[in-house]
Order: structure tokens, then C-alpha cells, then sequence
């Protein structure tokens, strides 16, 4: 009898050992797959916000070589045109990488991003307000139209700040 219980014994002991070498195996692949995933997931987010910078420096450079190009004495609608299609292709980068910060997220980050788009949109309808008029008066320094870019300009310096910030934020960089 006695070698009965020690043989159950010895076998629940050994099937609870089991378990518990089991359950403590599936506890630590799943803290490593979160682990994997939020190393992937800052990467994906890391990318998205660089991009979204890189591309609002670069459409913020292409507008100032444009209002550069609209009020030098002797420029050309042909070399207005050239710049402003450098312009337009650069909001469509833009607005393609703020799409992809809203969609790595997190909300603050995405906020924050459309929140530039906005401040962006408004230097790029005051640039082809400015380009319009060049074009239909025949020359581009136009000082209305300047003040306004400039305002434009100088309105977008929050929202870009504000973005750099979230992103910082979200990916654990602001100390």
C-alpha cells in the first residue's frame, strides 16, 4: 500500500511539476512576443514619424524656393510652374507619410500629425494663392500674397513642435 501512494505521489508530483514547467514556458513566450511586437510596433512608428518630418521639411523647402523663385526680379512662369509642380509633388509625399502616423498611431501622435497637416495645408494654399496671382498679374512680387506665406510659414512652427513632441512621447525618447 505504501509503495502504492509513494508511486501516486511521485506521479502527481511529477504531473504537477509538468505543468507548472509548462505554464511558466508559455507565460515567458508570451511576454517575448509582446516584446517582439512592441519592438515592432515602435520601429513601425519610428519610420512613419521620421518620414512625416522628412517629408513636412522637405514640402516646407520646396514652398520657399517657390515664394524665392515668384518674387526674384526676371523669373519666368515657366520656372514658377517648374517650382510649383516640385511643390505639389511634395504635399503628396507629405500626405501620404501623415497617413501612415495615423495609422501606426498611437492617437496623440496621429492628433498631433493632422494637426501639422493642417498648419501644412494652409503654407501650401497661401504658395498657390501666390503662384495664381504671379501668374495672372505677370510678375510674383506680389506683397500680399507674400505676407501671407510668410504668416503661413511662421504658423506652422507650433503644430511641428507639437508633433516632434508626441512622437518623442510615444516612442519613449523624452527624457
Amino acid at each position: 500500500m505504501a509503495a502504492v501512494a509513494g508511486a501516486a505521489i511521485g506521479a502527481l508530483g511529477a504531473v504537477g511539476g509538468g505543468w507548472l514547467t509548462v505554464h511558466g514556458q508559455s507565460r515567458q513566450q508570451r511576454r517575448q512576443q509582446q516584446a517582439e511586437h512592441r519592438r515592432w510596433r515602435d520601429e513601425v512608428r519610428r519610420n512613419a514619424y521620421n518620414a512625416c518630418l522628412a517629408s513636412a521639411k522637405e514640402l516646407s523647402a520646396a514652398w520657399w524656393k517657390m515664394s524665392d523663385r515668384l518674387w526674384e526680379e526676371g523669373s519666368t512662369p515657366d520656372q514658377w510652374q517648374a517650382r510649383f509642380v516640385e511643390a505639389h509633388d511634395a504635399w503628396t509625399r507629405f500626405s501620404t507619410a501623415v497617413a501612415s502616423v495615423t495609422v501606426a498611431g498611437p492617437r496623440q501622435v496621429a492628433d498631433a500629425a493632422d494637426a501639422l497637416r493642417t498648419a501644412m495645408y494652409e503654407l501650401d494654399m497661401a504658395g498657390l494663392q501666390w503662384y495664381e496671382a504671379a501668374r495672372h498679374e505677370g510678375h510674383g512680387r506680389l506683397d500680399l500674397f507674400n505676407s501671407r506665406f510668410n504668416k503661413a510659414a511662421t504658423d506652422k512652427r507650433i503644430p511641428d513642435r507639437a508633433f516632434q513632441a508626441a512622437a518623442r512621447e510615444a516612442l519613449g525618447t523624452e527624457d
